[in-house]
C-alpha cells in the first residue's frame, strides 16, 4: 500500500514538474507557420535566398537607367565602439600593438591590424539574412521555407539559409526612398505608444501610396528595394562624435525605446508587391510597438519567415532626403560569411 502511494505521489510530482517546465514553452509556441501553404516559397522547396530572386537581368538593366547624374551616396553608418546597440550586443575594435607588427626588412615596414569582437551581422548598419528570424512552434523553431533550426543550426554557423547564399547574387535594382517624415509634415515621426492602431508613428498602406504620389515617383514594383525615412535615426546622426557621453547615453535610450515604421498591414502590402528588400533609418524598420503590441516585430515574421524578404536597418538616408532623391540604382552585397545570420555593409545609391 505504501509503495502504491509512493508511486502515485512520484507520478503526480513528475507531471507537475513537466507542466511547470513545458507550460511556458507550449503557451509561447505559435503554430501558424505549420498550416499548409503558410509560406510555401514560390521559388521552390529548396530555395534559400528568397525575394532576391525577384531581381532579374531585366530589373538590373532598368535600374541602370535611373542613373542620370553619376552621383554616388553611401547609406551605411560608421561602425564604432560607442554606437547605439540593441540589448547586450556590442562592437569592440582594438589595434593590438602600435604598430601591430613589422617585417624586419631592409625598408623597415611596419603594419597595423584590427581585432574586432562583435555580433558582426547584427550591429550598426545591418542586413538581416533569412537565418536571423524564426518562429517558435510546437514542432521546433521554424524559419523560411519550412526549415527548422534544429535541423540546420550549429554553434559554428547555419547549414542552411546562411547569408553567403544571398551574397552570391547581391542586390542591384531600383531603390525607392519614402520620406515619411516630410509626408506627415514633421521632422521625426513619433514612437507609437501601443494604445491604438492608427497612431501617427505607424505607417499605413495609404501613407505609402500618399508618399509615392507626393514624391511623384512610379509605384513600388516587383524586385524593388523600399527604404523608409522616419527621422528617428537622427538620434544617431552625423553629429554623434560631437556629443558628450551623457548625451550619447540619452540618445541611445531614445533610439532604442521603440520606433516609428510600417505596421503589419503595410508590411503585408509590401509583401504583395514582391519587393526584394526593405530598410530604414531605424533599428528594426517596422513600428515598435505596432498595431498589435502583443505581437512585437511581427513584420519580421511576415517578411523574412513567410516571404523571404530581407531587411536592412540603421541606414543613413539623410543625403538622399536632403537632395530629394527618391528613385535610384541600389547596390549592395552582404559579406560572404558562411552560415552567418546577417552582415554589416555600406549600401550605395547611384542616381
Amino acid at each position: 500500500m505504501k509503495k502504491q502511494i509512493f508511486l502515485k505521489s512520484w507520478f503526480f510530482g513528475v507531471v507537475i514538474i513537466l507542466c511547470i517546465v513545458l507550460f511556458p514553452i507550449l503557451t509561447l509556441a505559435d503554430d501558424s507557420p505549420l498550416k499548409p501553404g503558410w509560406n510555401a516559397s514560390v521559388f521552390g522547396k529548396d530555395d534559400e535566398i528568397g525575394s532576391v530572386n525577384w531581381i532579374t537581368d531585366k530589373k538590373v538593366l532598368e535600374a541602370i537607367k535611373l542613373v542620370k547624374k553619376g552621383k554616388v551616396v553611401t547609406l551605411g553608418k560608421v561602425y564604432q565602439n560607442d554606437m547605439p546597440f540593441f540589448g547586450k550586443r556590442n562592437w569592440k575594435l582594438t589595434i593590438p600593438g602600435l604598430a601591430t607588427g613589422e617585417l624586419g626588412s631592409n625598408n623597415s615596414i611596419v603594419y597595423n591590424d584590427e581585432y574586432v569582437v562583435t555580433e558582426l551581422g547584427q550591429v550598426g548598419t545591418q542586413f538581416d539574412g533569412l537565418g536571423h528570424i524564426g518562429v517558435n512552434t510546437s514542432r521546433g523553431n521554424y524559419f523560411y521555407n519550412g526549415n527548422f533550426l534544429e535541423d540546420f543550426g550549429t554553434a559554428y554557423g547555419l547549414n542552411k539559409l546562411g547569408v553567403e547564399k544571398i551574397a552570391q547574387k547581391g542586390y542591384v535594382t531600383r531603390g525607392v526612398l519614402l520620406d515619411m517624415a516630410a509626408y506627415k509634415g514633421v521632422e521625426r515621426l513619433p514612437v507609437p505608444t501601443g494604445k491604438a492602431k492608427n497612431e501617427p508613428g505607424i505607417i499605413t498602406v495609404d501613407d505609402i501610396k500618399g508618399a509615392i504620389k507626393k514624391q511623384r515617383i512610379s509605384p513600388i514594383k516587383q524586385g524593388d528595394v523600399v527604404l523608409f525615412y522616419t527621422g528617428h535615426g537622427n538620434y544617431w546622426g552625423s553629429d554623434w562624435d560631437s556629443l558628450s557621453d551623457e548625451e550619447k547615453s540619452e540618445n541611445t535610450q531614445l533610439f532604442n525605446a521603440g520606433e516609428p515604421g510600417p505596421g503589419i498591414t503595410a508590411c503585408r502590402y509590401l509583401s504583395r508587391q514582391k519587393i526584394a528588400m526593405v530598410g530604414s533609418d531605424t533599428l528594426g524598420t517596422e513600428a515598435i510597438p505596432g498595431e498589435d503590441p502583443n505581437r512585437p516585430i511581427d513584420c519580421h515574421v511576415e517578411w523574412m519567415v513567410k516571404h523571404g524578404i530581407t531587411n536592412i536597418e540603421n541606414l543613413d538616408l539623410s543625403e538622399l532626403v536632403d537632395n530629394k532623391v527618391y528613385e535610384f540604382m541600389f547596390v549592395f552585397a552582404p559579406l560572404k560569411m558562411k552560415g552567418a545570420t546577417g552582415s554589416p555593409g555600406n549600401p550605395i545609391a547611384i542616381y
